[in-house]
């Protein structure tokens, strides 16, 4: 026989483009225009109908950037049309969309006439369908239209000006396209879906297999019957050609995949948040409308925040929602506030995404997910096992990792397990997307990607249109319906994410185990881009620390003459928390996005400042006394941790020599040689007598690189930067500022077209040395790094994350170690050998490289570098531009928990308050291993003490925690402050002791 498959692939991709397609809507008339544009900033639906609407002309230009217009859809349907069986009526508006997927253009909302929201109005989304509008054959809707500009430019990562309403220009975007009212022939929609399903399977079923020739020559035979001028007329036919290959069951053994209708939101990305709102409102609405015509499809929301907008600003849309959840269809999943980045946020926050999310959904859905839902963000933490499970959650998800750029993760289910040894089931979609739309090629590509063939056969699917929003289609229920069952292609079964794990969980108990980390291949550079949103994020949790701690203290100890703030707490919280979201605390938004951040950064310190002054008064009292408020879960200048007292002085200043146009600093404690370029040439601790910078080299040597990433501007630093670099050593003065009790040499230097000015700092009674950098940077395409080369023989590295510390070596023998040329630490990074070690403590900074070389002398230098600044120009081209504080210490002979205790110290500045009376800490702990990451009050309002502490040290740690206030009792609870059955916790009167595993973390309730 011969092959004409070519020639008939041909032919049907020609008869569906030029005939099918055309023949869904069969007639069309266009509707009576008129429009409003809103002046600024979009305004709600109450307010938009009370305008003036003037004649709109179809096919006219309109929509400057980020501009909203409102149309008002007007007209008659014509007799007769809906009435025949097959046939119903549709509004059709196009706003002037391109072929684009949703959510990276113009998009809109369709409302009535009294303000309730229909649906979403989007590329692939375009039809309002007439029984929506109440009734009758009269078309009288409104459509919010939201000129959003394509910031993507086809992903030429090239840089623009449209992500600053500033810059963006006043010039129309879009052109109006057909609005009509139309007559859908469903029969005609229906065989589109049979073709598009049957075509993608046929595409990707191997060309020796019989299954793939007989579904050609089924559309083979489709083709001859219909009649190209007729299609409507012929398409029950063309169907019943279609009907016997369509029908046939899939194999016995068939992959099966639970499809889940879902739409990653971004919360921020290439639009502002006040946009998210908007496309939150435009996705969910499609979902519940959805919902209404298929009783059998589940939509998965991972995302409190953006239930909570529609509380807010659309609370009809929210009662809809809520209806749809009480029938088990819109599914909240995730138990977090947003999709945070994980990498960056502390610990506490970490907990209280969970806190925040899993709250709301209980409250408001009555649900409680069980679920960590993090399909997008940029690596995964290995304490998050521990975090999640602490949670009351079982499962988490992710896709991210099928985008690591040199090795493939083994497995697809497995175990994942944390730092501390908690184990978390896991579960990587094999079809390597959370935007799936169900084509045959995406079902087959999960089918013969998964790697758990033979052990297990079900995985997850998220379908929809997502980042931008847009969620799923009709069309996509369509192909599920049509793949539940279907011979050469996996089974499709729509469900919820709780299905598909229990299922999966069943069906592999024998899980295999992933430990530790799960690094990204990718976007190490979200670990350093746009500096002054990381600072806000550290900033922010850190004096939430202390507001926190002083009102509790303040609360406990003032007999009732002080108020916890506890809700505006949570509203500073859900800020901060909102923030982390993977693409804003990373820095890969547009500036529009980090500007707003910015701005709720200074709000937010503003607000908790004032917090932190009542509740200080409040314990303080009256009086002329400076007295140190210490957070820190360490002693501090005679202060326990904790508490309030007078600080004591060092005993003796730092002694200041002038050496060869440099200077060396003594306290006694440590010794830095500061040479006439402000270059650390020594950097000794007295204890142990011994050098921590490598033989002839240097510290605080600044480092300029090329930062040209092949994509990904804002996201990416590849490996090749470390080829083009500039060592930045001269310097254009090196003056002593001040002597005595505390030492500062100042340090300026010029970098291509920025200026630095340096502060080192010594303290008296200080165990390490501070660097202020000060960088007025004005460099494009560049990174800034600060280096030190240490006399260390560091086989690996440690790094703070959330309640721990994560090791990574410092070799390259495998390509897994090759990949992680730049690592995330929180605040501090700690080499060491046996017996001796450094560590390098950071106030805003995430970015670090080490690596280790053998001197001639046989030595290892390990050298540890902190990036400080990047310039990339997309999505935003003025990236980092400005001057920025950027603050480091370096301490000597340092162990881990010296590290600990100088993470706290570089992150918590002194407080020095004047008042009448020191305060008592609430809390003692006897270990110092053992650290207090947050005191609080509970959330239920009972005024019960919350005390989170984990082990700090990476070993089994002992110790006693004690009530330093009157009790009813204490028990061990999880992060939502249930009673927990916690190992290692034996509760007394009044205090707890503890035997902790390495990293764990433990939350106390003491009632009061």
């Amino acid at each position: 026989m011969h092959d004409d498959r070519l020639i008939t692939e041909k032919r049907l991709e020609r008869f569906v483009r030029e005939r099918i397609a055309p023949a869904i809507y069969g007639r069309a008339v266009p509707l009576e225009l008129s429009s409003w544009d809103a002046p600024g900033e979009p305004v709600p639906v109450s307010d938009a109908l009370h305008q003036i609407f003037e004649p709109q002309e179809h096919g006219a230009a309109w929509g400057k950037a980020w501009s909203t217009k409102w149309l008002r859809l007007r007209g008659e349907v014509p007799e007769g049309w809906g009435a025949a069986e097959g046939t119903a009526v549709e509004i059709v508006v196009d706003l002037g969309f391109s072929n684009d997927a949703p959510g990276f253009q113009c998009e809109g909302i369709a409302w009535r006439a009294d303000g309730t929201i229909i649906k979403a109005i989007s590329p692939r989304n375009r039809h309002v369908p007439l029984k929506l509008l109440g009734g009758g054959l009269s078309v009288d809707f409104y459509v919010e239209a939201a000129a959003n500009p394509d910031v993507t430019q086809g992903w030429t990562f090239a840089a623009t000006p449209m992500g600053d309403k500033a810059t963006s220009g006043d010039e129309p975007r879009y052109r109006l396209g057909l609005i009509a009212i139309a007559e859908l022939n469903e029969v005609v929609w229906e065989l589109y879906q049979d073709v598009w399903t049957l075509s993608g399977l046929m595409h990707e079923l191997p060309f020796d297999l019989p299954r793939r020739h007989e579904i050609l020559r089924a559309f083979e035979r489709m083709l001859d019957l219909m009649d190209p001028d007729d299609v409507a007329g012929t398409a029950a036919p063309g169907r019943e050609a279609l009907a016997e290959v369509l029908g046939r069951p899939a194999y016995a053994s068939a992959h099966e995949l639970v499809a889940t209708g879902h739409a990653h939101i971004d919360s921020a990305w290439l639009w502002p948040v006040r946009e998210t709102i908007r496309k939150c409102a435009r996705t969910f609405s499609n979902v519940v409308s959805l919902m209404d015509e298929n009783p059998d499809f589940v939509f998965s929301c991972s995302s409190a925040q953006q239930l909570a907008w529609m509380k807010e600003f659309y609370p009809e849309l929210f009662v809809r929602i809520r209806e749809k959840a009480k029938a088990g269809q819109f599914m909240p999943v995730g138990g977090m506030w947003v999709e945070s980045d994980t990498n960056m946020p502390g610990g506490e926050a970490m907990a209280r995404q969970f806190v925040e999310g899993k709250s709301f959904f209980l409250q408001e859905f009555g649900i409680e997910c069980q679920e960590a839902w993090l399909p997008d963000s940029f690596g995964y933490s290995g304490a998050l096992p521990q975090i999640v499970k602490s949670a009351g959650s079982r499962w988490f998800l992710t896709q991210k990792i099928s985008w690591n750029q040199v090795n493939r993760m083994p497995h697809h289910t497995f175990n994942w397990e944390g730092i501390d040894g908690t184990r978390l089931f896991t579960h990587f979609p094999p079809v390597d997307t959370y935007n799936a739309e169900l084509h045959g090629r995406e079902l087959a590509h999960a089918q013969r990607n998964y790697r758990e063939h033979g052990r297990g056969n079900v995985s997850l699917v998220p379908f929809g249109y997502g980042d931008g929003g847009g969620g799923p289609t009709r069309e996509m229920v369509a192909a599920a319906r049509r793949t539940a069952n279907l011979e050469g292609s996996p089974k499709v079964r729509m469900g919820t994410a709780k299905e598909f794990f229990t299922q999966a969980e069943a069906e592999y108990p024998d899980l295999p185990v992933w430990v530790g980390e799960m690094y990204l291949e990718l976007h190490r550079g979200t670990y350093t881009s746009q500096a002054n949103t990381k600072q806000g994020n550290r900033r922010s949790e850190h004096l939430l620390r202390e507001a926190e701690l002083w009102c509790s203290t303040a609360t406990v100890r003032s007999s009732g003459s002080f108020t916890y703030p506890a809700e505006e707490l949570k509203r500073l919280w859900r800020l901060v928390l909102l923030q982390q979201f993977h693409d804003i605390l990373p820095g890969s938004a547009i500036a529009w996005v980090h500007q707003d951040a910015e701005r709720n950064y200074a709000a937010i310190a503003r607000d908790l400042e004032a917090i932190i002054a009542r509740a200080a008064a409040a314990l303080l009292g009256e009086g002329e006394t400076a007295f140190l408020l210490n957070a820190a879960p360490q002693e501090r200048s005679g202060v326990p941790a904790l508490a309030i007292a007078e600080p004591v002085r060092a005993d003796n200043p730092v002694d200041v020599t002038e050496r060869a146009g440099g200077y060396v600093l003594d306290n006694g404690i440590i010794r830095a040689v500061i040479d006439a370029n402000g270059l650390l040439t020594s950097l000794l601790d007295h204890a142990s007598g011994r050098e921590a910078i490598a033989p002839g080299q240097f510290g605080n040597h600044l480092e300029l690189h090329r930062d040209t990433p092949n994509e990904w501007d804002a996201w990416d630093i590849d490996a090749f930067y470390r080829r083009n670099v500039v060592s930045v050593v001269e310097a254009r003065s090196v003056t002593l500022e001040s002597a005595g009790w505390d030492a500062v040499v100042v340090v300026e230097r010029t970098v291509g077209s920025s200026t630095i000015t340096q502060r080192i700092s010594l303290e008296a009674g200080s165990e390490s040395l501070g660097i202020s950098t000060t960088v007025d940077w004005q460099e494009r395409e560049k990174l800034l790094k600060i280096g030190f080369p240490l006399d260390v023989r560091a086989d690996r590295s440690a790094s703070e994350t959330q309640f721990g510390h994560v090791f990574r070596a410092t070799h390259t023998n495998t390509s897994w170690e090759v990949a992680k040329f730049e690592i995330c630490a929180h605040r501090w990074i700690h080499v060491g050998e046996p017996g001796y070690g450094v560590t390098i403590s950071n106030a805003s900074s995430y970015g670090h490289d080490v690596t280790r070389a053998i001197r001639e002398d046989g030595g290892t230098t390990t050298n540890v570098r902190v990036s400080l600044l990047r310039a990339p120009k997309f999505p935003d081209p003025q990236a980092d531009l400005g001057v920025h504080v950027l603050d480091l210490s370096i301490r000597p002979g340092a162990s881990i928990g010296d590290a600990v205790e100088e993470g706290y110290r570089r992150n918590l500045a002194p407080r020095i308050v004047t008042g009448g009376n020191p305060a008592e800490p609430l809390f003692t702990v006897f270990n110092q291993a053992l650290v207090i990451e947050a005191v609080k009050l509970a959330e239920d309002g009972s005024g019960d003490v919350i005390v989170r502490l984990y082990e700090s040290l990476g070993e089994r740690s002992e110790g006693l925690i004690t009530a330093n206030f009157t009790t009813r009792g204490v028990q061990a609870v999880d992060l939502l402050e249930r009673p927990l059955k916690t190992p290692g916790v034996v509760p007394g009167d009044g205090a707890a002791e503890l035997t902790l595993r390495p990293f764990q973390l433990v939350t106390l309730r003491f009632s009061r």
